[in-house]
């Protein structure tokens, strides 16, 4: 296996060397599909397209949107986007992912309503519409690194993760702790409506704490071992969530439903069955919040960023060779999205991991919208590379090849390191010296 340049001239050669991979990648060229508007709680939203949320570590160190964070989102503003989902912002100052996250408290509020105000006016004026805004908020687990370094917040130990051994026992999270984390969701629910945003994202992806407990099959205790006790904290922050705010506030989740790691430490696989993605538990965990707490939209995700980038992020170059072809990854997201709205064809599903096709994620996008695979595709990596991809899509009616991701992976590298995160080849006049003193720093360190 070797590292798979992207050399795509057309839709028909990416499908031609999906068959030769013996997979489905979805492609159409009906890129008007992508402008009809949607029904969510209640509110229309004008188009299909999506803003993923993209952590920046911009804020202030009090956790407030810093010139960097309100830049960034002036940009997705201006950008079309039916959906802003903004990026994750901690549910308290002490479960951040790096001393500059977002974090949202009374002391903050008044910021965070004007930020919010501001990505609406400005889509106002220059749309005639405001973009529907979800705010995502989270607790940050085992990444959780208050002062620049590791301060672990675990659900279980897993050695797939900790491969330079065990993270001691007193990082384990007590069942006592849980519980109260569960009224902090419907804390930050309060706070976020109070701000202006339209919804709230319970975070459960990625290897954060939520969906940690997804596999914590061998934890004791009342959020381990069975699978009611492993969604407990997620259906419960969802629960409290809903209680805490008015009917016509959303409150969903963006869920990884499928780790990529063997059982018992991923969600989303059986045991003895490998790597091989089952839907059982998710299909299971989406009935409980679609059809029992009547959640509308959910935006399903795969894998965790830090260990296994391949399955969430294809990529041309990285830091390892992955074990599969892009286009593998990219037909497992399909699939298994798909396979998840066909249970449930009145769930609005957000689908990820386009960025990977450049210009040709355009087609992606509207063959999931058109196949029913995809309610609305989002882009991650493309927004912070090309702010206005959305603009184009909705008039031009294609991307700038010139403008889109190459996915190179720096900004993930960013966000790993703590650094301010975006761009580093489309926007360099802002983050190339900001990743040139990452790796400055790095040479040093190591």
């Amino acid at each position: 296996m070797k590292h798979e340049k992207f050399s795509y001239k057309s839709p028909e050669d990416i499908i031609s060397k999906a068959q030769q991979l013996k997979v489905d990648i979805p492609l159409s060229d009906n890129i008007e599909i992508l402008r009809r508007p949607i029904i969510i709680a209640h509110k229309t939203v004008k188009n299909r397209l999506v803003i993923q949320p993209m952590e920046g570590c911009d804020s202030t160190y009090d956790g407030k949107p810093s010139d960097l964070t309100k830049r960034r989102y002036q940009r997705f503003a201006e950008s079309g986007a039916g959906l802003i989902w903004f990026e994750a912002v901690a549910i308290s100052e002490h479960v951040r992912a790096n001393p500059k996250q977002l974090y949202i408290s009374p002391d903050n509020l008044a910021v965070f309503q004007k930020i919010a105000a501001n990505i609406k006016e400005t889509a106002l004026k220059k749309f005639g519409f405001e973009p529907l805004l979800v705010m995502q908020v989270t607790h940050s687990g085992r990444y959780t690194r208050l002062h620049g370094l590791p301060e672990p917040v675990i659900a279980y130990n897993n050695p797939v993760l900790e491969r330079n051994g065990p993270i001691p026992n007193d990082r384990i999270v007590s069942d006592d702790k849980l519980k109260h984390l569960e009224e902090s969701y419907g804390t930050a629910s309060f706070f976020a409506q109070n701000a202006g945003f339209d919804g709230i994202d319970v975070k459960s992806c990625h290897g954060y704490l939520l969906n940690e407990l997804l596999s914590s099959y061998n934890r004791a205790g009342e959020y381990g071992g069975s699978f009611t006790n492993r969604s407990k904290l997620l259906i419960n922050s969802v629960k409290s969530a809903k209680s805490s705010v008015s009917a016509s506030f959303i409150v969903t989740t963006r869920l990884s439903i499928y780790d990529g790691f063997e059982y018992p430490y991923g969600f989303g696989v059986k045991s003895g069955g490998g790597l091989e993605p089952d839907l059982s538990e998710p299909l299971m965990l989406v009935k409980l919040l679609h059809e029992d707490l009547g959640v509308e939209i959910i935006n399903l995700t795969m894998g965790n960023p830090h260990v296994n980038p391949h399955v969430s992020r294809p990529f041309d170059i990285g830091s390892y060779i992955p074990p599969e072809h892009p286009l593998e990854g990219l037909a497992r997201v399909c699939d298994c999205t798909g396979k998840i709205k066909r249970q449930f064809p009145s769930l609005v599903v957000v689908s990820s991991i386009h960025s990977y096709l450049r210009k040709f994620s355009a087609n992606m996008a509207a063959g999931l919208v058109e196949q029913g695979i995809s309610d609305m595709p989002g882009f991650g990596r493309e927004s912070l590379a090309y702010p206005a991809f959305a603009s184009d899509l909705l008039i031009i009616g294609a991307l700038d090849d010139k403008k889109c991701c190459v996915t190179c992976g720096k900004c993930s590298e960013l966000i790993r390191s703590g650094s301010a995160v975006g761009c580093v080849i489309k926007d360099k006049e802002v983050y190339l010296p900001i990743y040139q003193s990452y790796m400055e720093v790095t040479k040093v360190t190591t």
